[in-house]
């Protein structure tokens, strides 16, 4: 099966006019991986072998050439649309999304609400029913996911946007959290938080019975009119936002009683505790197990051919699932053999060594990525196939500017 490996890395197509040039490089490549597997050591000659055939036709790539196509946004782009969704390793924390948590939560305390909501990742916005906890959609939290919802989509939340939406579900969460939509003077307000949601209506948009905050694609800023619990959460985010001036904005407005109403609610509750702070969520991050495509309700092998620098199925080959409690990862084998591998590589493609080097970050960025894994007593012949796909590649970049067939 090693083998397998090392011919279909070794052998794959690097065209033509290439193949004749390198003379015999596949025999003589194949005859000395065994020896330099075996701990990876010993002297290395250079001036023969596959080092001459490629020097000698006076290859001019410059390092920079290497990085733009291994970080090429079409290459990242594939690899982030070729990956489930669970997989993606995201986090609100050290992520874009944790400056304007931590800005909300600062106007939450400058108002003194006591309820410190918590959120977690999901494909959407909004709180599961009844339950005091905010979703935020899982591309937030990675610039280059936010990019592909914006190719996707067409649009994106950032800055003022972002904080809006963040006050308005915030609004939600204080909501469920104090049940506060039981209370018979919030129903005398907004109306009953039984009556049905719908997913579409027909708001006035001239109406002053209602605040006017977020805007909706389809309803402008009309967005309170759904239904009594938007009401509120909007009139909430009106009322946290600093500096909104909402007395003077609606004081002929009738939704003004709406803002005096919330104004006192939020007093009333600053020394009572939240009868619910946690419950079932919808949708979390690592429940996704779709492909990030799929997600978009496309094909992810669209936007291969545009991707010259993907490396992902010959790690895959290299490094096969497998079982097992003691297992090393593939990027640590990568990294901590770089310097010999790099000398190795260098030697039978005669790039010079920081495109080859770059070359190896991204295959041990990959195998990061992708949580590779090998046995340990497998690792003399993990390391000959290593030796072999990075070589692979480096001929594939130095005859054809690209890495893949």
């Amino acid at each position: 099966m090693r083998s397998a490996v090392c011919g279909i890395g070794l052998r794959r197509r690097i065209g033509a006019a290439a193949r004749q040039r390198a003379h015999g490089i596949g025999p003589y490549l194949f005859q000395e991986l065994p020896r330099l597997a075996e701990g990876l050591t010993g002297p290395i000659q250079s001036g023969n072998g596959l080092a001459a055939a490629i020097k000698s036709e006076n290859n001019t790539m410059c390092p920079a050439r290497a990085l733009t196509l291994v970080n090429s946004w079409e290459t990242v782009r594939f690899e982030l649309l070729n990956t489930p969704v669970c997989d993606l390793g995201l986090q609100i924390e050290e992520s874009p999304l944790e400056p304007y948590i931590r800005r909300l939560r600062a106007e939450l305390a400058v108002k003194k609400v006591p309820f410190k909501p918590v959120f977690y990742l999901t494909d959407g916005w909004g709180c599961p029913d009844g339950v005091p906890v905010i979703g935020i959609p899982f591309y937030l939290a990675d610039k280059r996911l936010a990019r592909i919802e914006e190719e996707q989509t067409g649009e994106i939340e950032q800055g003022q946007a972002l904080m809006m939406l963040l006050r308005h579900e915030s609004g939600h969460a204080i909501n469920y959290a104090y049940r506060l939509y039981k209370e018979p003077e919030w129903v005398e307000v907004f109306g009953p938080f039984s009556r049905p949601y719908r997913d579409s209506f027909r708001p006035n948009p001239f109406s002053k019975q209602f605040v006017r905050h977020i805007v909706h694609h389809q309803y402008g800023r009309s967005y309170a009119q759904k239904h009594p619990d938007e009401d509120f959460a909007e009139t909430f985010a009106v009322w946290l936002t600093p500096r909104s001036g909402w007395r003077r904005r609606y004081r002929n407005w009738p939704a003004i009683r709406k803002l005096e109403y919330v104004d006192q609610l939020m007093r009333r509750i600053r020394d009572t505790s939240p009868i619910r702070t946690s419950g079932p969520l919808c949708t979390p991050v690592e429940d996704m197990t779709m492909r990030l495509a799929e997600h978009y309700g496309q094909r992810a092998e669209r936007y291969r051919e545009a991707a010259q620098g993907y490396v992902d199925d010959k790690l895959h080959e290299v490094f096969p699932p497998v079982r097992g409690r003691k297992l090393e990862m593939a990027g640590d084998l990568i990294h901590h053999q770089q310097e010999d591998l790099l000398t190795r590589v260098v030697r039978w493609s005669g790039l010079p060594d920081e495109e080859v080097r770059t070359l190896l970050e991204k295959l041990e960025d990959r195998a990061d990525a992708l949580s590779l894994r090998y046995r340990k007593q497998e690792e003399s012949a993990k390391l000959m196939d290593v030796i072999a796909l990075a070589t692979s590649l480096a001929l594939d970049f130095a005859y054809t500017g690209r890495l893949i067939g």
